[in-house]
């Protein structure tokens, strides 16, 4: 019997235990695949896999087919639903299959609709990383957490490979390991990844990086020599390794 099913629903957090009072490790975005590794009344112990990320999922809202036609390319799409009026959203790099289309409208399922604007098809390729780095700007810092509702630093780095459907892992520990490349710089250039122990950014340019900052609470844009001091002065960390996004 094949083990791959589907989440269903627009996100859901991925718990370190099977307890909504544990750690939350990370999120699991509609249409992301994933394989059940045990069952325990009602969680899931799962591993995702797209980048085998292990953790504890409610035993609800999923499906064992589910073939992706298209994703969400904006932070949010407002999912609009003519049977309840709540406000809902599918979140950055969704990834949907598209049962019907009216005027500027897709139905994704029944009686669920999303605007055409709001999604690429699913082989769709962004090369332009800063575009989607800056969907996030200041949307707020949540350990463990990839949404518009909140964001940690290694996943508005891993969403860009996400979205791209390549691979890249979800936390800065295995990042650093997997980054090959450390360059000793004198210059920081666009593109630039920045990890220091437990955080990671990425240049803008020259002068300027994006990251989610825990301090600060939110995803903003500071310059980077003055973030390597603030960062060197608060928490005592200093640069572990540079790599670029590129390579």
């Amino acid at each position: 019997m094949k083990n791959n099913f589907f989440y269903k629903k627009p996100l859901s957090n991925i718990y370190k235990k099977p307890s909504k009072r544990s750690e939350v490790t990370s999120q699991i975005l509609y249409g992301e695949k994933f394989k059940i590794l045990s069952k325990k009344k009602y969680w899931l112990k799962i591993k995702t896999r797209f980048d085998n990320y292990i953790g504890y999922i409610k035993n609800k809202d999923y499906t064992g087919n589910h073939k992706a036609t298209h994703k969400v390319s904006n932070l949010k799409a407002n999912i609009t639903n003519k049977l309840n009026n709540k406000r809902a959203y599918l979140p950055f790099a969704s990834k949907i299959s598209i049962i019907q289309e009216k005027k500027n409208f897709v139905e994704y399922e029944k009686n669920k609709w999303i605007k055409k604007k709001d999604i690429k098809k699913i082989k769709h390729v962004e090369k332009n990383y800063l575009k989607i780095l800056k969907l996030f700007i200041n949307i707020k810092y949540i350990w463990g957490g990839k949404t518009y509702q909140g964001i940690d630093c290694s996943a508005i780095l891993q969403l860009f490979f996400y979205y791209n459907n390549k691979f890249y892992p979800r936390d800065t520990k295995d990042q650093i390991r997997y980054s090959k490349k450390n360059m000793k710089k004198r210059k920081f250039k666009k593109g630039d990844i920045i990890f220091w122990k437990g955080h990671v950014a990425l240049c803008l340019n020259a002068t300027k990086l994006i990251h989610a900052y825990g301090p600060e609470k939110k995803v903003l844009i500071m310059p980077i020599n003055y973030t390597i001091n603030k960062i060197k002065k608060t928490a005592n960390l200093t640069v572990k390794k540079i790599c670029n996004i590129s390579n």
